[in-house]
């Protein structure tokens, strides 16, 4: 867990007491053990796990302005943090110094009703806030990842998730942002307004920005009505081929769904036996999850059999109706937990954004490879919007059974098949993250694939926001 070097002043004891006269002695944690939470995110990857030298927990932006320019002035790295839930390592202290931890930046701040928004601190996570919009008949559509995730945390990486078909990223719904600069300086960019041409559109520019440019603190986020009736259908498929050609089908029969997965059978069935639950489809080799929401019972009705009629038409098996509640979460919960329940054998998890088009193309060069490289490759993700999800793993599989490699065989099979993957992707008209951000993990592969110009303006972008470089560094470009 040793750091890399930081071109700047060490944290001498000195420097911490003046955090602790900033943020207050309670909410300085200098402790090893207390800290090791703080060294990771979610990732499967533990080679860059790094342990910070102090994490601070301000509760005000006005004290994350003093802690800023203290750390701006010594030179001190700082790394952002929200939830940790994050899969590129992102929030991970690679220079060691002080991780500036959101949690208690907590509050929900405001519900205005009548512009359908909510003021609300970073720290608040995914959970609370789609609890307080239903208490106020509203939704937050998009469903981007982990409940447990702060709101800062999915605005810096721009979090999708599976409804990003119908209802967009969390971009789509980011009014407005408060936002501490590394000088100290505190801006607040939008508001409650749905439009504006006022000069460049700072706010975009942070939103996906994984804590490189500013610390986000409080955000304004669009809430719209809340539907009135859900279902979910499974549609089971002997091949991948017929799945996916059936994506563009239900979209041009003019139905936008609020999801579409796909998922192959091999990781449904170890979701299973981890989960101890069952899911309701048990033909085929590759399911179709679609989510659909109406207004009516009887709009519910019919769009459930138009979509049924579009998938049996172009190869669907079957057709299994999740109409309560329950069933419904018993659904999400195992297609939620996949990656839990294989993060043992993973290597490193992909999220390849592609045309809709073109899924089917890369998951077939996923399938080639797993045969030519002898490793289990599983990938599922979402139809509707391109996003795909592959596994690089350290096991092959034989017989329905997963056999474990040692690392002299698997490690350098995992890095001849991101390669391989990445530049498919690209080819195909795609970008190595959909919503995962590139944070470290991601970093090598981004500087290298990405065209060179674009490169070269975010750097300039890290220098003008940021010139010492101390926020977030080794992270995207810098």
């Amino acid at each position: 867990m040793n750091g890399r070097l930081f071109p700047g002043k060490n944290l001498t004891p000195d420097l911490i007491n003046r955090l602790k006269e900033i943020v207050g002695s309670e909410n300085v944690l200098t402790d090893p053990e207390k800290m090791i939470d703080y060294s990771h995110d979610e990732s499967a990857q533990t080679e860059w796990r790094c342990l910070p030298e102090v994490v601070v927990k301000p509760v005000s932006a006005q004290a994350i302005a003093s802690l800023l320019k203290l750390a701006s002035e010594n030179q001190i790295p700082v790394t952002p943090r929200g939830g940790g839930t994050g899969l590129s390592g992102g929030c991970i202290p690679l220079y060691r110094g002080i991780v500036l931890s959101l949690e208690k930046m907590n509050k929900i701040l405001e519900i205005d009703q009548v512009n359908q928004m909510v003021r609300l601190e970073a720290g608040v996570t995914l959970g609370e806030l789609i609890q307080v919009a239903q208490e106020a008949g509203l939704a937050f559509p998009p469903h981007p990842g982990d409940e447990s995730a702060q709101i800062g945390g999915l605005i810096a990486t721009n979090a999708g998730g599976s409804r990003a078909v119908k209802y967009g990223g969390i971009r789509n719904y980011v009014r407005g942002l408060e936002v501490v600069l590394p000088s100290g300086e505190i801006i607040h960019l939008g508001g409650k307004i749905i439009k504006s041409s006022s000069g460049y559109n700072l706010l975009h520019l942070f939103i996906g920005s994984e804590g490189t440019l500013g610390v986000i603190t409080q955000a304004i986020i669009q809430l719209l009505p809340a539907p009135a009736f859900t279902r979910s259908l499974i549609i089971a498929y002997e091949d991948l081929e017929k799945a996916m050609e059936t994506v563009p089908m239900i979209l041009q029969a003019k139905i936008i769904p609020l999801a579409i997965e796909f998922v192959e059978k091999d990781v449904i069935v170890i979701t299973e036996e981890y989960l101890k639950k069952t899911w309701p489809s048990r033909i085929g080799q590759i399911d179709l999850l679609i989510i659909l929401e109406a207004s009516t019972e009887d709009e519910l009705d019919r769009l459930s059999e138009q979509v049924a009629e579009v998938c049996l038409n172009r190869g669907g098996l079957d057709v299994l109706v999740a109409e309560t509640v329950s069933k419904q979460q018993h659904l999400l919960e195992i297609r939620s937990k996949i990656y839990e329940a294989i993060k043992p054998f993973t290597v490193e998890i992909l999220d390849i954004a592609l045309p809709r088009s073109e899924i089917a193309a890369h998951v077939r060069r996923v399938k080639e490879l797993e045969r030519e490289v002898s490793l289990w490759l599983p990938t599922f993700g979402h139809a509707g919007d391109g996003n795909v999800h592959t596994h690089i793993t350290k096991v092959y599989r034989q017989d329905n059974q997963l056999i474990p490699l040692p690392e002299s065989q698997w490690k350098d099979k995992a890095m001849k098949v991101k390669k391989i993957l990445y530049e498919d992707g690209l080819k195909r008209g795609g970008v190595l993250s959909g919503e995962h951000g590139i944070g470290i993990i991601k970093r090598a592969e981004f500087m290298t694939l990405a065209e060179p110009a674009q490169i070269e303006i975010m750097k300039q972008l890290k220098k003008v926001f940021d010139p010492k470089g101390i926020l977030n560094p080794g992270k995207i470009v810098n």
